[in-house]
């Protein structure tokens, strides 16, 4: 997974994130994954999710695609450093037009910097939650640096 490009606009934070092809694109594909992450991230299992079976995240989070993880890690960390909970990310992609493994992720945020931070620490650890070794980032840390930066 590889985030190649990040956009700021006046709203919302894009990135966009590609997947090699000997990569898993799904939660399924990488056994333990979604575990993991709902262990270093509780919140996620409050987290609400429009999907076409109407579960909640924390079952959607079982099969999903690493970049809608990436989506709702960072929306939490997000919340952790002080952001509103209402706040709402996207995941699209569109396989024909920008090839296969390419996902559009956008975040709405109330402080970009603290959006930024958030998605840079949500990545890294929907990395090591698919690779499933050694320690997790430290996400808690993470966001209680971003709440410090928010205060600035």
């Amino acid at each position: 997974m590889r985030i190649r490009s990040i956009d700021v606009s006046t709203d919302a934070v894009e990135a966009v994130i590609s997947f090699g092809a000997d990569e898993p694109m799904r939660t399924s594909e990488a056994p333990g994954c979604a575990a993991r992450v709902l262990r270093e991230l509780p919140g996620l299992r409050a987290h609400r999710c429009d999907n076409d079976l109407g579960v909640p995240f924390r079952e959607e989070a079982l099969d999903t695609e690493l970049a809608h993880l990436v989506e709702h890690c960072t929306l939490e960390v997000m919340a952790l450093a002080g952001s509103p909970a209402t706040l709402r990310g996207t995941t699209r992609w569109d396989f024909a037009k920008d090839g296969r493994g390419v996902f559009h992720v956008a975040v709405a945020y109330d402080d970009d910097l603290v959006a930024l931070g958030a998605l840079r620490a949500a990545a890294a650890l929907v990395e090591w939650s698919v690779e499933g070794t050694g320690e997790p980032p430290d996400v808690e840390d993470e966001a209680r640096r971003l709440w410090l930066l928010r205060r600035r």
